[in-house]
């Protein structure tokens, strides 16, 4: 910032950016004769000096208000005598306040100076000393606090005319006429013995060296100390200590001292009066601040000591740091980062478990702790903490201080297996070659230790740079015998490892099969079976199902049939023969399931498949003599060896199959079965009992005349003709047998099983003299034994399935439901009613459902089957007005009021208002279910709302008669209903809407009774504009004893 001085003004302008010079004050008059040489402000900018020289005794202007001190210099003439003085006064001294003691001294100018005068002043702050600058270049010293002169000298031959301070040495710069910049300043070293040894002022030395920090005045200090010390002015020696020049008297001799001095009773100790000047003086060094603390310390007085390291009072150190640790750790931290005792902080981080930090602090000041020293402490204390810490370390740039190995062993040398695990399985994750050995090592501790950690690290697959070989080892060893097949190279490795199947998990035992080459795995499977055929063989046939391409099919067979292993064979084969025709896998396969006693297996292959050696098989079972010739039945029928059948089986006495196959099988081949018997020489009686059932013979026999035989049997027995006509589709022979010999049984069961449209036109021709027996059998016999309602169905006949359905809810309850899902065309209103007096109630629901009688379907639910939930969900799938009336009666009648509105507001009903109201004021719920009574009052199928309002009033249902009123805008009808419900304020805003004397009256009297007084006036207020009713209701308060409420 520049001043700018001119004729009249002076300015200020900042010489940063583009602001204007701003003008501060004008000159006074009385300086418009002189000579401005210097101008000064003080930091406040409060107080401004402009500096002149002229003839004649100054007046200096100024502000009296600031405590401010100001120095000047005169010269003067008075009566031919020329007096020079300086002068130190206060400026603005504060009322009631100790003020500075104006201060005057002569300037002593040479006679060879007669005529110089002062031109320039300068404040040293450092020393507190007033330099006095004259035209001629002399320069006055004297102390500002006392205006003792301290020194004087010529300091340039040429007159100065520009003085500045220059505050960093205490001095100030002057240019002379010749140009020359000067700065001039004290000698440090020797004004403190010139002032105390030529001028002989001991005190202005020892108040010298205390404010300017000087040199010199150290044996005068002492002795000063000393003396006040024997006076017990412990006070003043305090605070000299505390001001000594360059501390020479703050030394642990001077606290001891005051340590020493006996404490008297009720007085401040005298080490405190000394520890608490010095800290209003400034900070404490390191040996004051320890001791101190100490005090606090012992008085626990913690609190002092956050203070004063808050307010940078203390000098920080170790000693410091240790010494406050036994009391508060943070604290201590804080002093150890203060006083750089790095090896403590990072002691103290590690104590706390903040590791984290100590790699970090230490990064900052550059420090290199002992990382494998730091990792044992942790160890002792917290293992885990240690983890983290080797971790850290890991990711410090430049790479870990610790080698991994080193970090390792030290986890393993207390047992901390976990730890080093976690610590290895985190720094090996880039899965790096120079890291096989380290890979090894956490492997092999684990499946030393902890094998299932070592399965599962393997399992995840992070390592490849492990020793395999010794891992395998150690994976058998410790039974994961699965990892050590993985590992192992070699078929002797692979062979004594992979027996251990006790041990080993199937599945992933055949998995590693599949890693095998083919005589490898052929190789081991042999193994498998030797060690254990019947332990292993399930697993033997699993990987040859697995495998069965890459091994081949004849490999695995030859290897089953090596060792005789049927069973195995035959799982194996079973896999595989639907995608096989190879005619001896299918024979092999018949021949292990015939060997293992998988007796229907063989029937069903020998009966199904194409693919087999007839011949070859048929040989087989013959051999094997199964004790079921049905696969051998199969085989002899399929492909012509009936008359070799028939031998083995007679000559074997299994006679039983014959007849079987004579009656069951293929009735077709009977002539070549006795052809062969008879070569047999078969006894003709077996031959004749063998056809001993004449109406399973007319049922199966493909190869008689039903006719031709049918009207033989009518004359020996009418039920064969019924047979065989029924085998043969012979209708009218059919009914005129059964007409014939009445077994109208049959003829109903025969009509029911044909479903013919004109068979049965025709047996219920009303000229059929036989109908009505017909019909009672088909009701009471037929129709219950039928199990195929389709046979009614299809007829599609009213009267028949009305009669089914009847039928079955009389005989056979469990038959209708059935019957009611298929047929269709049937009286649904009456038979549903018939259910229900059955007490078939799920039958009758379903019925009327079906002919979408939704009415009587929901009240099934509601009154017989009572179940509420279902007849919602049931009117929520109809969405009829009268399904959801049914449904919302029924919740009101069972409490369910909220869920009754929804249903009526759905049916559209709003018929049963009262019932619904009177339900929820009975239930305490109407305030609940205000918002749905409204909704359900107010639909728009309510056509005469005045009247719903009046009745609803009338049966003292005043919430919901609100509604109406208000929604219909009836304002005296809700006026009245409100003064019901004590709700006076609205009833008043009511009656101003309807705007009627009366209803003013209503509400007036109401509030009255209430001792609503207020609301009551403003009824008053608008009655009483009409003279007649002002008697009244003047009469009404009155009666009540609340005239004077009127009056107010």
């Amino acid at each position: 910032m520049l001043g700018l001085v001119t004729q009249s003004s002076v300015y200020h302008w900042l010489i940063e950016g583009d602001s204007e010079p701003v003008k501060m004050f004008d000159r006074t008059a009385n300086l418009a004769n002189n000579q401005i040489i210097n101008y000064k402000c003080d930091p406040s900018e409060k107080w401004l000096v402009l500096i002149g020289i002229a003839p004649g005794s100054p007046e200096v202007p100024g502000n009296d208000k600031d405590s401010i001190l100001i120095s000047f210099a005169t010269k003067s003439s008075n009566a031919g005598q020329i007096t020079s003085k300086l002068h130190v006064i206060e400026l603005g001294a504060q009322p009631g306040k100790p003020s500075f003691t104006k201060k005057q001294a002569d300037l002593f100018f040479p006679p060879d100076f007669a005529d110089d005068f002062p031109v320039a002043m300068q404040i040293s702050h450092k020393y507190s000393l007033i330099y006095v600058i004259t035209k001629l270049g002399l320069l006055f010293v004297y102390d500002l606090e006392t205006a003792t002169a301290v020194y004087r000298n010529r300091i340039s031959p040429d007159p100065i005319f520009l003085t500045s301070e220059a505050s960093s040495v205490g001095g100030f710069y002057a240019i002379n006429r010749r140009g020359q910049v000067l700065l001039a300043t004290v000698n440090d070293a020797t004004i403190i013995p010139f002032v105390s040894g030529q001028l002989n002022n001991l005190e202005l030395a020892i108040n010298l060296a205390k404010r300017g920090n000087l040199p010199g005045a150290e044996n005068l200090v002492v002795q000063r100390f000393q003396e006040l010390f024997a006076q017990t002015k412990y006070k003043e020696a305090a605070e000299l200590a505390a001001e000594s020049p360059q501390g020479i008297l703050r030394t642990p001799d001077t606290v001891a001292k005051f340590q020493s001095v006996p404490v008297q009773a009720g007085q401040t100790p005298p080490l405190l009066q000394y520890f608490g000047t010095l800290l209003t003086k400034g900070k404490l060094n390191a040996f004051e601040s320890l001791e101190l603390s100490r005090l606090v310390v012992n008085q626990n007085k913690k609190n002092l000591l956050e203070n004063w390291l808050a307010e940078d009072k203390l000098e920080c150190s170790e000693e410091l740091g240790d010494l406050v640790k036994t009391v508060d750790n943070d604290l201590a931290l804080k002093i150890y980062i203060k006083a750089r005792a790095t090896p403590k902080v990072v002691a103290a981080f590690a104590e706390r478990r903040e590791f984290d930090k100590i790699l970090i602090y230490s990064k900052q000041v550059g420090y290199t702790p002992d990382y494998l020293f730091l990792l044992q402490t942790i160890l002792r204390s917290d293992p885990q903490g240690a983890v983290n810490f080797a971790l850290m370390m890991s990711q410090m740039e430049g790479g870990c201080p610790v080698d991994y190995n080193t970090i390792t062993d030290l986890f393993l040398q207390r047992n901390m297996i976990r730890e080093a695990t976690a610590f290895l399985l985190d720094v090996l994750k880039p899965n790096l070659p120079e890291h096989a050995h380290l890979q090894t090592k956490v492997l092999e501790i684990n499946l030393v230790t902890f094998p299932n950690v070592a399965d599962a690290i393997l399992a995840n697959g992070m390592f490849s740079h492990y020793d395999r070989p010794r891992i395998a080892q150690l994976c058998e060893k410790a039974g994961l015998y699965v990892r050590a097949l993985q590992h192992y190279s070699e078929l002797p490795d692979i062979k004594r490892v992979i027996v251990n199947t006790h041990a080993i998990e199937p599945q992933a035992l055949v998995e590693f099969f599949g890693s095998l080459s083919k005589e490898w795995a052929l190789e081991c499977m042999k193994d498998l079976l030797l060690v254990n055929l019947r332990g292993n063989l399930q697993i033997i046939v699993q990987v040859a199902k697995e495998y069965c391409e890459q091994l081949g099919v004849e490999a695995c067979i030859k290897l089953f049939e090596q060792f005789k292993s049927y069973e195995g064979l035959y799982f194996f084969l079973g896999s595989y023969l639907s995608s096989s025709e190879d005619p001896e896998i299918h024979f092999k396969y018949i021949e292990a399931a015939a060997k293992t006693g998988q007796i229907k297996e063989v029937e069903r292959v020998t009966r199904e498949s194409n693919f087999y050696d007839p011949e070859k098989t048929k040989n087989f079972l013959m051999e094997a003599k199964l004790p079921d010739a049905r696969p051998l039945i199969n085989v002899c029928d399929r492909f012509g060896f009936v008359p070799d059948l028939t031998h083995y089986l007679y000559s074997n006495n299994m006679l039983r199959y014959i007849e079987g196959y004579v009656q069951k099988v293929n009735p077709g081949n009977a002539p070549l079965v006795v052809g062969q018997l008879l070569d047999d020489e078969c006894p003709e009686d077996f031959i004749k009992d063998s056809n001993n059932n004449p109406e399973h013979f007319l049922t199966t026999n493909p190869y008689y005349d039903p006719r031709v035989v049918g009207k033989y049997c009518e004359k020996r027995d009418p039920t064969l003709a019924v047979v065989a006509y029924r085998k043969g589709t012979c209708d009218d022979e059919l009914i005129n047998v059964t007409n014939k010999n009445s077994l109208f049984k049959l003829q109903a069961r025969y009509v029911v099983e044909r479903m013919d449209g004109d068979l049965w036109a025709k047996v219920l021709d009303p000229e059929n003299e036989f109908r009505r027996l017909l019909i009672d059998q088909v009701v009471s016999t037929a129709l219950p034994e039928s199990k195929s309602p389709e046979q009614v169905l299809l007829l599609g006949n009213f009267n028949l399935q009305n009669l089914l359905i009847l039928t079955a809810i009389k005989a056979d309850p469990s038959r209708v439901m059935d019957y009611v899902n298929r047929l269709d065309n049937f009286d649904g209103p009456a038979v549903g009613e018939v259910a229900v007096e059955a007490q078939l109630y799920e039958e009758a629901y379903a019925i009327f459902k079906k002919f979408n009688l939704n009415v009587q379907a929901v009240n099934v639910l509601l009154d017989n089957i009572r179940d509420i939930n279902r007849a919602v969900e049931f009117a929520f799938r109809v969405e009829e007005d009268a399904v959801w009336s049914q449904v919302a009666k029924a919740q009101l009648r069972e409490g369910l009021v909220s869920d009754a509105i929804e249903s009526f507001i759905r049916a559209d009903d709003a018929t049963q208002f009262l019932e619904v109201i009177k339900a929820a004021e009975d239930g305490d719920a109407y305030h609940d279910l205000a918002g749905d009574i409204e909704e359900f009052i107010l639909m728009p199928n309510v056509a005469n709302l005045p009247n719903v309002g009046d009745r609803l009033y009338d049966e003292a249902l005043y919430e919901a008669a609100k509604i109406i009123f208000a929604f219909i805008s009836n304002w005296g009808k809700l006026a009245s209903t409100l003064v019901k419900l004590q709700q006076f304020q609205g009833a008043v805003d009511a009656a101003r809407k309807a705007n009627s004397a009366k209803t003013w009256k209503e509400v007036c009297f109401a509030c009255v009774d209430a001792e609503e007084f207020r609301l009551a006036q403003i009824c008053g207020l608008n009655i009483i504009v009409q003279v007649d009713d002002l008697e009244e209701v003047s009469e009404y308060y009155q009666n009540r004893d609340a005239l004077m409420s009127l009056y107010l």
